[in-house]
Protein backbone atom coordinates (compact mmCIF):
# COMPACT_ATOMS: atom_id res chain seq x y z
CA UNK A 1 0.00 0.00 0.00
CA UNK A 2 0.71 3.74 -0.66
CA UNK A 3 0.11 5.83 2.54
CA UNK A 4 0.70 9.49 2.76
CA UNK A 5 2.37 11.96 5.37
CA UNK A 6 1.55 13.84 7.26
CA UNK A 7 -0.90 11.12 8.90
CA UNK A 8 -2.07 13.57 11.35
CA UNK A 9 -2.19 16.73 9.80
CA UNK A 10 -1.78 20.45 11.33
CA UNK A 11 -0.25 21.46 14.58
CA UNK A 12 0.18 18.02 16.81
CA UNK A 13 4.06 18.65 17.37
CA UNK A 14 6.45 16.26 19.42
CA UNK A 15 4.26 12.89 19.34
CA UNK A 16 5.17 10.00 21.25
CA UNK A 17 3.71 6.49 20.49
CA UNK A 18 2.62 3.13 22.37
CA UNK A 19 0.95 0.04 21.97
CA UNK A 20 -1.25 -1.42 24.43
CA UNK A 21 -3.72 -4.33 23.43
CA UNK A 22 -3.50 -4.60 19.79
CA UNK A 23 -3.79 -0.42 19.70
CA UNK A 24 -1.60 2.52 19.31
CA UNK A 25 -1.80 5.40 21.32
CA UNK A 26 -0.14 8.47 20.03
CA UNK A 27 -0.20 12.06 22.72
CA UNK A 28 1.00 15.81 20.97
CA UNK A 29 2.45 18.68 23.11
CA UNK A 30 -0.50 21.67 23.41
CA UNK A 31 1.21 24.41 24.77
CA UNK A 32 -0.95 27.13 25.71
CA UNK A 33 -3.70 25.85 24.80
CA UNK A 34 -6.47 23.82 27.03
CA UNK A 35 -7.57 21.11 27.60
CA UNK A 36 -4.11 19.94 26.78
CA UNK A 37 -1.56 16.72 25.25
CA UNK A 38 -3.69 15.52 22.72
CA UNK A 39 -4.72 12.10 22.73
CA UNK A 40 -4.97 9.86 19.71
CA UNK A 41 -6.15 5.81 18.88
CA UNK A 42 -4.94 4.04 15.64
CA UNK A 43 -5.44 0.52 14.81
CA UNK A 44 -2.87 0.71 11.68
CA UNK A 45 -0.81 3.52 12.74
CA UNK A 46 -1.98 5.37 9.55
CA UNK A 47 -5.62 6.22 10.47
CA UNK A 48 -5.73 7.97 13.24
CA UNK A 49 -8.90 9.09 15.79
CA UNK A 50 -8.50 11.90 18.41
CA UNK A 51 -10.21 10.11 21.74
CA UNK A 52 -9.94 13.46 23.49
CA UNK A 53 -7.02 15.20 25.88
CA UNK A 54 -4.89 13.48 28.65
CA UNK A 55 -4.46 17.05 31.22
CA UNK A 56 -8.20 18.29 31.40
CA UNK A 57 -8.73 19.64 34.51
CA UNK A 58 -6.90 22.71 35.68
CA UNK A 59 -5.44 21.19 38.76
CA UNK A 60 -3.84 19.04 36.25
CA UNK A 61 -2.84 21.78 34.02
CA UNK A 62 -2.66 25.47 35.85
CA UNK A 63 -1.79 27.59 32.34
CA UNK A 64 -1.95 31.20 34.01
CA UNK A 65 1.35 33.27 32.42
CA UNK A 66 1.61 30.62 29.52
CA UNK A 67 2.14 32.46 26.18
CA UNK A 68 2.48 31.46 22.61
CA UNK A 69 5.86 29.46 23.72
CA UNK A 70 4.65 28.64 26.80
CA UNK A 71 2.86 25.89 28.72
CA UNK A 72 3.02 21.92 28.25
CA UNK A 73 6.43 21.00 26.04
CA UNK A 74 6.79 17.50 24.56
CA UNK A 75 4.95 14.09 26.68
CA UNK A 76 5.52 10.72 26.51
CA UNK A 77 3.37 8.06 26.63
CA UNK A 78 4.33 4.94 27.86
CA UNK A 79 2.04 1.62 28.86
CA UNK A 80 3.14 -0.29 31.48
CA UNK A 81 1.24 -3.21 33.53
CA UNK A 82 -2.14 -2.45 32.82
CA UNK A 83 -2.03 1.20 33.40
CA UNK A 84 -0.91 4.17 30.67
CA UNK A 85 1.44 7.22 31.87
CA UNK A 86 1.85 10.17 30.31
CA UNK A 87 5.06 12.41 31.41
CA UNK A 88 5.50 15.94 30.36
CA UNK A 89 6.45 19.40 31.91
CA UNK A 90 4.68 22.47 32.25
CA UNK A 91 7.37 25.01 31.39
CA UNK A 92 5.33 27.74 33.12
CA UNK A 93 3.94 26.84 35.82
CA UNK A 94 5.37 23.09 38.00
CA UNK A 95 7.92 21.29 35.45
CA UNK A 96 8.29 17.62 35.04
CA UNK A 97 5.23 15.59 35.98
CA UNK A 98 3.07 12.61 35.02
CA UNK A 99 -0.17 11.48 35.26
CA UNK A 100 -1.55 7.81 34.45
CA UNK A 101 -5.23 6.10 34.38
CA UNK A 102 -6.08 2.57 33.83
CA UNK A 103 -9.04 3.31 31.72
CA UNK A 104 -7.39 5.17 28.25
CA UNK A 105 -10.84 6.60 27.74
CA UNK A 106 -11.54 7.79 31.08
CA UNK A 107 -9.70 10.57 33.32
CA UNK A 108 -6.28 10.45 34.27
CA UNK A 109 -4.91 11.25 37.52
CA UNK A 110 -3.36 14.21 39.35
CA UNK A 111 0.17 15.18 38.47
CA UNK A 112 2.97 13.56 40.23
CA UNK A 113 5.90 15.99 40.33
CA UNK A 114 9.23 14.65 39.66
CA UNK A 115 12.40 16.78 41.31
CA UNK A 116 14.87 16.05 38.19
CA UNK A 117 15.04 19.26 36.06
CA UNK A 118 15.17 19.55 32.23
CA UNK A 119 12.64 18.71 29.72
CA UNK A 120 11.27 16.43 26.76
CA UNK A 121 10.88 13.46 30.05
CA UNK A 122 10.42 10.31 29.30
CA UNK A 123 9.71 7.17 30.90
CA UNK A 124 11.48 3.38 30.82
CA UNK A 125 9.67 0.51 32.48
CA UNK A 126 11.89 -2.90 32.74
CA UNK A 127 11.66 -5.04 36.10
CA UNK A 128 10.22 -3.27 38.55
CA UNK A 129 11.84 -0.54 38.24
CA UNK A 130 10.81 2.95 36.47
CA UNK A 131 13.61 5.08 34.92
CA UNK A 132 12.82 8.63 34.43
CA UNK A 133 14.86 10.68 31.91
CA UNK A 134 15.09 14.05 30.89
CA UNK A 135 17.14 16.36 28.93
CA UNK A 136 19.32 18.80 31.24
CA UNK A 137 21.70 18.77 33.87
CA UNK A 138 22.18 15.96 36.10
CA UNK A 139 23.46 16.30 40.24
CA UNK A 140 26.59 16.96 39.63
CA UNK A 141 25.91 20.03 36.62
CA UNK A 142 26.53 17.46 33.67
CA UNK A 143 25.10 18.52 31.09
CA UNK A 144 23.29 15.83 28.26
CA UNK A 145 20.38 13.12 28.75
CA UNK A 146 20.23 12.89 32.46
CA UNK A 147 18.25 9.50 34.16
CA UNK A 148 17.24 8.18 38.02
CA UNK A 149 15.04 6.03 39.40
CA UNK A 150 11.66 7.16 40.87
CA UNK A 151 9.06 5.49 43.00
CA UNK A 152 6.41 5.11 40.32
CA UNK A 153 3.32 5.42 42.95
CA UNK A 154 5.30 9.25 44.36
CA UNK A 155 7.65 10.28 41.82
CA UNK A 156 10.19 10.56 44.37
CA UNK A 157 13.60 9.81 42.84
CA UNK A 158 15.37 6.53 44.17
CA UNK A 159 18.77 7.55 42.66
CA UNK A 160 20.41 10.20 42.05
CA UNK A 161 20.19 12.17 38.60
CA UNK A 162 23.23 11.21 36.52
CA UNK A 163 23.86 12.26 32.41
CA UNK A 164 24.44 9.04 30.68
CA UNK A 165 24.86 10.28 26.75
CA UNK A 166 26.17 13.80 25.54
CA UNK A 167 24.25 13.19 22.29
CA UNK A 168 26.30 13.06 18.83
CA UNK A 169 27.13 15.79 18.59
CA UNK A 170 24.70 18.04 17.34
CA UNK A 171 23.07 21.26 19.45
CA UNK A 172 20.28 21.01 21.03
CA UNK A 173 19.69 17.74 22.64
CA UNK A 174 16.08 16.71 23.11
CA UNK A 175 13.51 13.94 23.21
CA UNK A 176 15.74 10.98 24.32
CA UNK A 177 13.45 7.89 24.73
CA UNK A 178 15.26 4.46 25.68
CA UNK A 179 14.49 1.16 24.64
CA UNK A 180 15.58 -2.43 24.94
CA UNK A 181 15.37 -4.61 21.86
CA UNK A 182 16.47 -7.58 21.37
CA UNK A 183 18.25 -7.82 24.18
CA UNK A 184 20.25 -3.97 23.71
CA UNK A 185 19.16 -0.82 25.02
CA UNK A 186 18.82 2.13 22.57
CA UNK A 187 18.86 5.87 23.54
CA UNK A 188 16.88 7.67 21.11
CA UNK A 189 17.06 11.33 20.96
CA UNK A 190 16.91 14.92 18.47
CA UNK A 191 19.67 17.49 18.16
CA UNK A 192 19.97 20.27 15.94
CA UNK A 193 16.98 22.47 17.03
CA UNK A 194 13.14 22.06 16.31
CA UNK A 195 13.62 23.61 12.82
CA UNK A 196 15.11 23.38 9.46
CA UNK A 197 17.99 21.62 10.60
CA UNK A 198 16.03 19.01 13.08
CA UNK A 199 17.58 15.55 13.24
CA UNK A 200 17.28 11.91 15.02
CA UNK A 201 19.95 10.50 16.65
CA UNK A 202 20.49 7.43 18.44
CA UNK A 203 23.29 4.95 20.15
CA UNK A 204 23.18 1.64 22.46
CA UNK A 205 24.43 0.04 24.76
CA UNK A 206 23.86 -3.14 27.28
CA UNK A 207 22.74 -1.46 30.21
CA UNK A 208 19.99 1.38 30.89
CA UNK A 209 22.98 3.40 32.16
CA UNK A 210 25.11 2.54 28.81
CA UNK A 211 27.99 3.04 28.36
CA UNK A 212 26.02 4.05 24.79
CA UNK A 213 27.56 3.55 20.99
CA UNK A 214 26.81 6.15 18.80
CA UNK A 215 25.48 5.04 15.84
CA UNK A 216 28.16 5.11 13.17
CA UNK A 217 26.02 6.95 10.64
CA UNK A 218 24.10 9.54 12.77
CA UNK A 219 21.70 11.28 11.96
CA UNK A 220 19.53 8.47 11.09
CA UNK A 221 16.86 10.53 9.78
CA UNK A 222 17.05 14.11 8.73
CA UNK A 223 15.42 16.32 5.54
CA UNK A 224 17.90 18.82 6.27
CA UNK A 225 19.84 18.30 2.90
CA UNK A 226 16.57 17.95 1.21
CA UNK A 227 16.99 20.82 -0.44
CA UNK A 228 13.18 21.69 -2.57
CA UNK A 229 11.48 19.59 -1.06
CA UNK A 230 8.44 20.58 0.90
CA UNK A 231 8.72 18.51 4.26
CA UNK A 232 11.42 19.83 6.27
CA UNK A 233 12.24 19.81 10.28
CA UNK A 234 12.02 15.64 11.00
CA UNK A 235 13.07 15.26 14.25
CA UNK A 236 11.89 14.29 17.65
CA UNK A 237 10.58 10.72 17.25
CA UNK A 238 9.33 7.75 18.83
CA UNK A 239 9.65 4.32 18.14
CA UNK A 240 6.81 1.47 18.08
CA UNK A 241 6.60 -2.51 17.09
CA UNK A 242 3.57 -3.36 15.06
CA UNK A 243 1.81 -6.66 15.94
CA UNK A 244 3.99 -8.37 12.66
CA UNK A 245 7.24 -7.67 14.57
CA UNK A 246 8.05 -4.40 12.95
CA UNK A 247 9.16 -1.30 14.22
CA UNK A 248 8.35 2.35 13.27
CA UNK A 249 8.66 5.72 14.00
CA UNK A 250 6.63 8.67 14.71
CA UNK A 251 8.11 12.05 14.60
CA UNK A 252 7.55 15.63 13.70
CA UNK A 253 7.97 17.67 10.77
CA UNK A 254 6.89 20.57 8.89
CA UNK A 255 5.22 21.31 5.33
CA UNK A 256 6.68 24.62 3.73
CA UNK A 257 4.28 26.43 2.01
CA UNK A 258 6.06 25.67 -1.42
CA UNK A 259 9.11 23.68 -1.70
CA UNK A 260 11.31 27.20 -2.18
CA UNK A 261 9.83 28.87 0.43
CA UNK A 262 10.94 28.42 3.84
CA UNK A 263 7.59 29.68 5.50
CA UNK A 264 5.08 26.69 7.42
CA UNK A 265 1.89 27.62 9.22
CA UNK A 266 0.29 24.06 10.26
CA UNK A 267 2.99 23.91 12.75
CA UNK A 268 4.65 20.85 13.42
CA UNK A 269 2.76 17.70 12.37
CA UNK A 270 2.99 13.55 12.61
CA UNK A 271 4.60 11.71 10.62
CA UNK A 272 5.56 7.75 10.21
CA UNK A 273 8.46 6.18 8.89
CA UNK A 274 9.50 2.18 8.82
CA UNK A 275 12.63 1.09 10.47
CA UNK A 276 15.14 -1.29 9.89
CA UNK A 277 17.43 -3.49 12.06
CA UNK A 278 20.88 -4.53 9.84
CA UNK A 279 22.65 -7.80 11.49
CA UNK A 280 24.47 -5.78 14.20
CA UNK A 281 21.68 -4.45 15.70
CA UNK A 282 21.68 -0.95 14.01
CA UNK A 283 18.57 0.42 12.22
CA UNK A 284 17.48 2.81 9.87
CA UNK A 285 14.82 4.97 9.18
CA UNK A 286 12.60 6.27 6.12
CA UNK A 287 13.80 6.16 3.16
CA UNK A 288 17.67 6.20 3.29
CA UNK A 289 17.30 8.27 6.39
CA UNK A 290 14.72 11.02 5.04
CA UNK A 291 11.21 11.83 5.16
CA UNK A 292 8.83 11.39 2.00
CA UNK A 293 5.56 12.70 1.60
CA UNK A 294 4.37 9.43 0.20
CA UNK A 295 5.68 6.26 1.80
CA UNK A 296 4.69 2.51 -0.04
CA UNK A 297 5.29 -0.18 1.84
CA UNK A 298 4.35 -4.31 2.20
CA UNK A 299 4.25 -4.49 5.85
CA UNK A 300 0.57 -2.89 6.30
CA UNK A 301 -1.86 -4.97 4.56
CA UNK A 302 -4.56 -3.49 2.45
CA UNK A 303 -5.40 -0.78 4.49
CA UNK A 304 -7.00 2.66 2.83
CA UNK A 305 -5.77 6.16 4.60
CA UNK A 306 -8.90 8.11 5.36
CA UNK A 307 -8.80 12.26 5.20
CA UNK A 308 -10.72 14.38 7.04
CA UNK A 309 -12.90 15.90 4.83
CA UNK A 310 -15.02 18.87 6.59
CA UNK A 311 -15.63 20.16 10.52
CA UNK A 312 -18.48 21.44 11.75
CA UNK A 313 -19.95 22.03 14.82
CA UNK A 314 -22.17 19.13 14.54
CA UNK A 315 -19.29 16.70 13.77
CA UNK A 316 -17.01 17.85 16.27
CA UNK A 317 -16.38 18.34 20.18
CA UNK A 318 -15.53 21.05 22.21
CA UNK A 319 -12.61 19.51 23.96
CA UNK A 320 -11.74 17.17 21.71
CA UNK A 321 -11.15 19.50 18.23
CA UNK A 322 -12.11 22.74 19.40
CA UNK A 323 -10.02 23.93 22.39
CA UNK A 324 -9.02 26.98 24.38
CA UNK A 325 -6.44 29.52 25.27
CA UNK A 326 -4.82 29.16 28.56
CA UNK A 327 -7.59 28.07 31.56
CA UNK A 328 -11.04 29.40 30.19
CA UNK A 329 -13.62 30.59 32.29
CA UNK A 330 -16.46 28.42 31.12
CA UNK A 331 -18.64 30.57 32.36
CA UNK A 332 -18.27 33.08 29.15
CA UNK A 333 -19.44 30.24 26.60
CA UNK A 334 -22.52 28.62 26.22
CA UNK A 335 -21.89 25.70 23.05
CA UNK A 336 -23.76 22.93 21.99
CA UNK A 337 -23.73 21.39 18.34
CA UNK A 338 -26.16 24.17 16.54
CA UNK A 339 -24.49 27.36 17.90
CA UNK A 340 -21.64 28.83 20.02
CA UNK A 341 -22.34 31.64 22.16
CA UNK A 342 -19.53 33.93 23.42
CA UNK A 343 -19.85 36.85 26.12
CA UNK A 344 -16.35 38.84 26.21
CA UNK A 345 -14.34 39.80 29.10
CA UNK A 346 -11.16 42.37 30.08
CA UNK A 347 -8.98 40.32 28.09
CA UNK A 348 -8.34 40.49 23.97
CA UNK A 349 -6.62 38.12 21.52
CA UNK A 350 -4.01 40.68 21.95
CA UNK A 351 -2.36 39.72 24.85
CA UNK A 352 -0.22 37.08 25.95
CA UNK A 353 -1.68 36.58 29.10
CA UNK A 354 -4.74 35.66 30.04
CA UNK A 355 -8.34 33.56 28.55
CA UNK A 356 -9.95 35.97 26.30
CA UNK A 357 -13.71 34.33 25.06
CA UNK A 358 -11.84 32.51 22.28
CA UNK A 359 -12.27 29.22 21.36
CA UNK A 360 -10.47 27.62 18.16
CA UNK A 361 -9.46 24.44 16.30
CA UNK A 362 -6.26 23.81 14.35
CA UNK A 363 -5.89 24.75 10.72
CA UNK A 364 -5.06 21.12 9.66
CA UNK A 365 -4.44 21.79 5.46
CA UNK A 366 -3.25 25.28 3.73
CA UNK A 367 -5.89 24.50 1.31
CA UNK A 368 -9.13 25.02 3.12
CA UNK A 369 -12.75 26.66 3.04
CA UNK A 370 -13.71 28.34 6.39
CA UNK A 371 -17.37 29.83 6.92
CA UNK A 372 -19.42 30.87 9.88
CA UNK A 373 -22.63 33.28 10.47
CA UNK A 374 -21.83 35.96 13.36
CA UNK A 375 -24.52 38.15 15.08
CA UNK A 376 -23.58 40.53 17.37
CA UNK A 377 -25.81 43.47 20.07
CA UNK A 378 -22.29 44.79 21.00
CA UNK A 379 -18.77 44.74 21.61
CA UNK A 380 -16.71 43.11 18.65
CA UNK A 381 -16.26 39.28 17.26
CA UNK A 382 -15.46 37.34 14.23
CA UNK A 383 -12.87 34.59 12.66
CA UNK A 384 -9.60 34.62 13.62
CA UNK A 385 -6.41 32.93 12.03
CA UNK A 386 -4.49 32.66 15.12
CA UNK A 387 -0.67 32.16 15.74
CA UNK A 388 0.41 34.79 18.36
CA UNK A 389 -0.66 37.50 20.10
CA UNK A 390 0.93 39.98 17.46
CA UNK A 391 0.29 37.53 14.86
CA UNK A 392 -3.08 37.24 13.48
CA UNK A 393 -5.52 38.06 10.73
CA UNK A 394 -9.39 38.46 11.78
CA UNK A 395 -12.91 39.73 9.62
CA UNK A 396 -15.25 40.63 12.48
CA UNK A 397 -17.83 42.88 13.03
CA UNK A 398 -18.59 45.89 15.64
CA UNK A 399 -20.95 47.82 16.90
CA UNK A 400 -20.29 51.40 17.14
CA UNK A 401 -22.29 54.63 17.70
CA UNK A 402 -23.35 54.41 14.15
CA UNK A 403 -24.51 50.81 13.87
CA UNK A 404 -22.44 47.30 13.35
CA UNK A 405 -19.68 47.81 10.44
CA UNK A 406 -17.77 44.90 8.95
CA UNK A 407 -13.93 44.49 8.73
CA UNK A 408 -10.55 42.99 8.12
CA UNK A 409 -7.83 43.39 10.60
CA UNK A 410 -4.35 42.83 10.29
CA UNK A 411 -1.98 42.01 12.63
CA UNK A 412 2.39 41.59 12.31
CA UNK A 413 4.58 42.08 14.65
CA UNK A 414 4.27 45.83 16.00
CA UNK A 415 2.10 46.56 12.97
CA UNK A 416 -1.65 46.89 13.13
CA UNK A 417 -4.05 47.44 10.12
CA UNK A 418 -8.00 47.58 9.69
CA UNK A 419 -8.99 47.93 6.24
CA UNK A 420 -12.39 46.92 4.32
CA UNK A 421 -14.10 48.88 7.09
CA UNK A 422 -17.48 48.52 5.86
CA UNK A 423 -20.82 50.08 8.12
CA UNK A 424 -23.97 47.52 7.24
CA UNK A 425 -27.10 48.68 6.71
CA UNK A 426 -29.08 49.84 9.32
CA UNK A 427 -30.86 46.92 11.56
CA UNK A 428 -28.68 44.26 10.04
CA UNK A 429 -26.06 42.98 12.92
CA UNK A 430 -24.89 39.46 11.40
CA UNK A 431 -23.17 38.65 8.63
CA UNK A 432 -21.33 35.21 7.40
CA UNK A 433 -17.58 35.36 7.76
CA UNK A 434 -15.70 33.36 5.17
CA UNK A 435 -12.41 32.39 4.29
CA UNK A 436 -10.47 30.54 0.72
CA UNK A 437 -7.30 29.90 2.22
CA UNK A 438 -4.42 28.52 -0.04
CA UNK A 439 -0.61 28.08 0.77
CA UNK A 440 0.13 31.69 -0.20
CA UNK A 441 -3.08 33.53 0.56
CA UNK A 442 -5.93 33.77 2.54
CA UNK A 443 -8.75 35.60 1.03
CA UNK A 444 -11.13 36.75 2.88
CA UNK A 445 -15.31 37.64 2.04
CA UNK A 446 -18.45 37.68 3.93
CA UNK A 447 -21.73 37.17 2.86
CA UNK A 448 -24.60 39.91 4.02
CA UNK A 449 -28.70 40.48 3.61
CA UNK A 450 -26.59 43.00 0.86
CA UNK A 451 -24.83 41.20 -1.01
CA UNK A 452 -21.14 39.56 -1.11
CA UNK A 453 -18.25 41.90 0.37
CA UNK A 454 -14.56 41.08 -1.11
CA UNK A 455 -12.21 41.81 1.90
CA UNK A 456 -9.40 41.26 0.34
CA UNK A 457 -6.21 38.85 0.87
CA UNK A 458 -3.13 38.57 2.59
CA UNK A 459 -0.23 36.28 2.92
CA UNK A 460 0.24 33.37 4.79
CA UNK A 461 3.65 33.84 5.57
CA UNK A 462 2.97 36.61 7.68
CA UNK A 463 1.64 34.11 10.43
CA UNK A 464 4.54 31.66 10.15
CA UNK A 465 6.60 29.64 12.73
CA UNK A 466 9.45 31.50 10.72
CA UNK A 467 8.22 35.16 11.58
CA UNK A 468 6.54 34.36 14.69
CA UNK A 469 9.30 32.58 16.50
CA UNK A 470 7.33 30.21 18.06
CA UNK A 471 6.44 26.40 18.40
CA UNK A 472 2.69 26.02 17.53
CA UNK A 473 0.86 26.64 14.13
CA UNK A 474 -2.06 28.85 12.96
CA UNK A 475 -5.01 28.37 15.02
CA UNK A 476 -8.55 28.96 13.40
CA UNK A 477 -10.66 31.08 16.44
CA UNK A 478 -14.23 32.55 17.37
CA UNK A 479 -13.39 35.15 19.25
CA UNK A 480 -15.66 37.82 21.12
CA UNK A 481 -14.18 41.18 23.17
CA UNK A 482 -14.98 44.28 23.95
CA UNK A 483 -15.15 47.18 22.01
CA UNK A 484 -15.09 50.66 23.72
CA UNK A 485 -15.57 49.28 26.90
CA UNK A 486 -18.50 47.62 25.39
CA UNK A 487 -19.70 44.15 25.29
CA UNK A 488 -22.72 41.52 24.83
CA UNK A 489 -22.88 38.18 23.66
CA UNK A 490 -21.95 37.04 20.36
CA UNK A 491 -23.62 34.23 18.57
CA UNK A 492 -21.94 31.83 16.06
CA UNK A 493 -23.80 29.32 13.80
CA UNK A 494 -23.45 27.32 10.58
CA UNK A 495 -19.79 26.82 11.35
CA UNK A 496 -17.86 24.66 8.35
CA UNK A 497 -14.15 24.40 8.06
CA UNK A 498 -13.55 22.09 4.52
CA UNK A 499 -10.82 20.53 3.46
CA UNK A 500 -10.00 21.27 0.22
CA UNK A 501 -6.34 19.76 -0.37
CA UNK A 502 -5.80 17.20 -3.06
CA UNK A 503 -4.44 13.59 -2.25
CA UNK A 504 -3.22 10.83 -4.69
CA UNK A 505 -3.90 7.91 -2.36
Amino acid sequence: MKYINPVISGFYPDPSICKAEGKYYLVCSSFQFFPGVPLYESDDLVNWKQIGHVLTRKSQLPLEGAGSCGGIYAPTIRYNNGRFYMVTTNVTNGGNFYVYTDDIHGEWSEPVYVQQGGIDPSLYFENGKAYFMSNGEDDEGNHGVTQCEIDIETGKKLTPSKTIWTGAGGRFLESPHLYKIKGEYYLMAAEGGTEYGHMIVYAKGKTPYGPFENYPHNPVLTNRNLGGYEIQGCGHGDLVEDENGNFWCVHLAFRMINMWVMHHITGREVYLVPVTFDENGWFTMGDNGTTRKEVETDRLGDIRQEFWKEYTFENTKVGREWCFMQNPDMNLYKLDKKRFELTPNEHTIFEADGSPAFICIRQKEMNLYVECKVEITEGEAGLVFYMTPDQHYEIALRRTDKGVELFRRLCIGDIRHEDHVIALPQGESSAVLCCNASNFTYNFSAKTLSGDIDLGGAQTKFLSTELAGNFTGVVIGLYAQKYEDKGNKAVFTEFRCENKEKYDS
